[in-house]
């Protein structure tokens, strides 16, 4: 038992101050969650106006839903491949609508404006906990992917070219959601810092642009993300 302390503590380190909501025995980071909600509303009600009443000839929010399925299409078949490309379209279209909703909505909307008992509101992915989250859950989809298509013979990639490479192959499957997690808070994180505390010292003139910046390095984040997502998992289904 004293063993496992050390994991205990470290499980319980929190970067931040948080909002903590008590739900039985557990804490939950109670001002992610509602800014995640909100991130959820927003698509939800994109989503149900781009196709309350489809046309055959789509204009305005359908015209601008179809462009961005199309989109992640494209992006799922150059990373995945033509036979399996439109099963995971769903789960690469999710992950990418959330972090580029997440990531302007922390770049438009002013959260700290505010004010919580303790802690403050941010965009969902401005959370290590938020971005390790997204990284495992796709960790978890090229997993799937592979032991779905090949079974346990998928493991055998560990071990090619070369049977030695096995501690390399294994530590490669660690480093992608570590990549994956810290690229996107560190990014994010950092803009949002640069933006206050220009906003704090020249209020006016100066963060404009570097807001503008934010959006389109924002979206940039948003397609990474998704693009290496699916590459993994077409890794995961093609041969070594």
């Amino acid at each position: 038992m004293t063993m496992m302390n050390p994991l205990f503590e470290v499980s319980e380190v929190s970067v931040g101050q948080h909002l903590y909501w008590q739900v039985g025995g557990y804490q939950l980071h109670g001002q992610v969650l509602i800014t995640s909600w909100i991130v959820f509303a927003i698509i939800v009600c994109l989503s149900f106006l781009g196709n309350k009443d489809l046309k055959t000839i789509p204009e305005g929010v359908q015209n601008f839903t179809e462009y961005i399925t199309e989109f992640i299409r494209d992006l799922a078949k150059t990373q995945i491949g033509e036979e399996e490309y439109l099963n995971w379209v769903p789960f690469l279209g999710t992950i990418f609508l959330f972090i580029f909703v997440s990531n302007w909505s922390g770049a438009l909307i002013p959260w700290r404006l505010i004010e919580l008992p303790s802690g403050e509101l941010a965009a969902p992915t401005n959370d290590i906990n938020t971005t390790v989250s997204l990284a495992l859950l796709t960790s978890v989809a090229y997993f799937y992917a592979g032991l779905r298509k090949k079974g346990l013979s998928y493991f055998k990639r560990y071990v090619q070219p070369a049977a030695f490479l096995l501690p390399i192959n294994i530590l490669e499957d660690f480093t992608k959601p570590l990549s994956l997690s810290f690229r996107l808070f560190g990014n994010i994180l950092a803009d949002e810092l640069v933006v206050g505390v220009l906003v704090s010292l020249v209020p006016l003139v100066i963060p404009i642009p570097l807001m503008l910046l934010g959006l389109f390095t924002s979206a940039i984040q948003a397609l990474v993300f998704a693009t290496l997502a699916g590459a993994y998992i077409g890794e995961s289904l093609e041969g070594h």
